[in-house]
């Protein structure tokens, strides 16, 4: 039989073999379909195509998409739902793409017609996920999660429905949880369980703290699903060993395992290898704007466009390969499928037509020559600040480590265009500490027209002449 997802597939390939992916109206017309997809009724999947949509995206699906078939099926048979749980702690107040990637994941099961349960850990972030980290987390207050915690459901919902998703916090059942219980549970089971993890030994080996609450934190997360007595768990692979724990706790508990299902990490967008994080300062909040979106995604590294589409689209293994077929013989522009890209996960959170308005702004923002022609340009009228400060300012850059990644990558730069050209200076991390004026004076002496400050992709236009300077 055909399913509703087989259809749409059939209406984008038609697209991709064929059309000019340059062309406005195609892209209009690629985007309505895939974004609809994401919103794409699954239920008439057999359990099998079920679980292969599933494992197609999954790093590591344990025990296995059989098994998952199988779970699915007996879910079915004995006339309950299938339960999928995913959880976030709220250590910040932003959730970025990092964590749209198992979301996805977990919009598929509702989309399939099971009982999704999104968690926000209210009370395991006052631990904080020790995965992958070389000391221990600040403490945070019970005042910082609150109002880290404020915006997260309005923030995850372009990618559930509320009206039928459980949204819960693990305080609920977790404030509950007895010391005896926890003894309970605890005796069963083995030191040497958190202990295999890599980044803790790696942190004893060299003498750095690690908290028995650290420890625990597995334990305490496990009882999440034993809560909701779930049949899956979604999360990025840094969190397979915390849902093993999962898995091994609710065992001791009496219950059926959950599977699990393990999704691969985003590199951040600064092409440094190192994942989306927002101690990195290289993610892409939800809640940016459209233009924003639009140009973070613009400026990745073209190696990360294809992990990016199978990590934050909903576009199958087939339509990617025609897009690489289209690439090899010369047909398509790797610049136009990184629009594509950037128009996807804006649509995704803003919905098309932001999209499309995204592109026309960075498409008359970037691909002219001048930036006269630009009118919306921030300005910069006090040339006595050092670069650095007149950087965060403006908000182009948060920290001075930012600033100094992006010098460091040749993106920091100044800027003047003249009639008929235009010239670029390359700043380095030291001269951003130097006051603005001094620059000018230095590095574009004798050259004369509009002078620019341009920090990564953005710009900002310097209104004070250089000979003021």
């Amino acid at each position: 039989m055909t399913t509703r997802l087989d259809r749409s597939c059939v209406r984008v390939s038609n697209l991709l073999k064929n059309a000019n992916l340059a062309a406005e109206t195609t892209v209009h017309e690629l985007l309505d379909e895939t974004t609809q997809r994401r919103g794409l009724d699954l239920s008439d999947l057999a359990p099998a195509e079920q679980a292969a949509l599933i494992a197609s995206r999954s790093q590591q699906l344990q025990p296995s998409a059989d098994a998952l078939a199988e779970r699915i099926t007996e879910a079915d048979r004995t006339g309950r739902r299938f339960v999928a749980k995913f959880g976030i702690d709220p250590t910040g107040a932003e959730v970025h793409l990092g964590h749209a990637v198992p979301m996805l994941i977990l919009s598929r099961f509702q989309r399939m017609g099971h009982q999704v349960v999104f968690i926000v850990g209210d009370v395991t972030a006052k631990i904080g996920d020790p995965s992958g980290r070389s000391d221990e987390r600040p403490a945070l207050t019970d005042e910082d999660i609150a109002r880290n915690l404020v915006t997260y459901r309005q923030q995850v919902s372009p990618f559930f429905d509320f009206q039928r998703a459980m949204f819960r916090h693990n305080g609920d059942w977790l404030r509950q949880v007895t010391l005896p219980r926890i003894i309970e549970i605890s005796a069963k089971i083995p030191v040497s369980m958190p202990l295999q993890r890599e980044d803790f030994r790696r942190r004893l080996d060299a003498g750095q703290g690690l908290s028995l609450a650290e420890l625990m934190y597995s334990v305490a997360m496990a009882l999440d699903s034993v809560e909701t007595n779930c049949d899956l768990e979604v999360g990025g692979i840094d969190q397979f060993l915390n849902m093993q724990m999962c898995r091994r706790v609710m065992e001791i508990c009496g219950q059926i395992p959950e599977l699990v299902v393990a999704t691969s990490l985003i590199e951040g967008t600064d092409g440094s290898g190192a994942k989306m994080s927002k101690s990195k300062a290289n993610y892409v909040p939800l809640t940016a704007p459209a233009d924003e979106i639009f140009g973070k995604i613009m400026s990745v590294p073209d190696r990360l466009v294809e992990p990016y589409f199978q990590a934050l689209s909903e576009w199958q293994d087939p339509e990617l390969a025609l897009l690489g077929g289209r690439l090899r013989d010369g047909s398509a522009n790797p610049m136009d499928l990184k629009k594509i890209l950037a128009g996807e996960v804006v649509a995704a959170i803003h919905g098309v037509e932001a999209a499309m308005r995204a592109r026309e702004v960075f498409t008359a923002r970037f691909s002219k020559r001048s930036f006269g022609e630009i009118e919306d340009l921030p300005t910069i009228t006090d040339l006595d600040r050092p670069v650095a400060e007149v950087v965060k300012a403006l908000d182009f850059a948060k920290s001075n480590s930012d600033i100094r990644r992006i010098a460091q990558q040749n993106g920091l730069r100044l800027v003047v265009e003249g009639e008929s050209d235009q010239q670029q200076v390359t700043l380095s991390a030291d001269e951003s500490r130097e006051p603005l004026a001094t620059l000018i004076k230095d590095k574009l002496d004798g050259r004369s027209g509009d002078c620019y400050l341009k920090v990564g992709r953005k710009l900002a236009r310097i209104t004070a002449s250089a000979e003021k300077a």
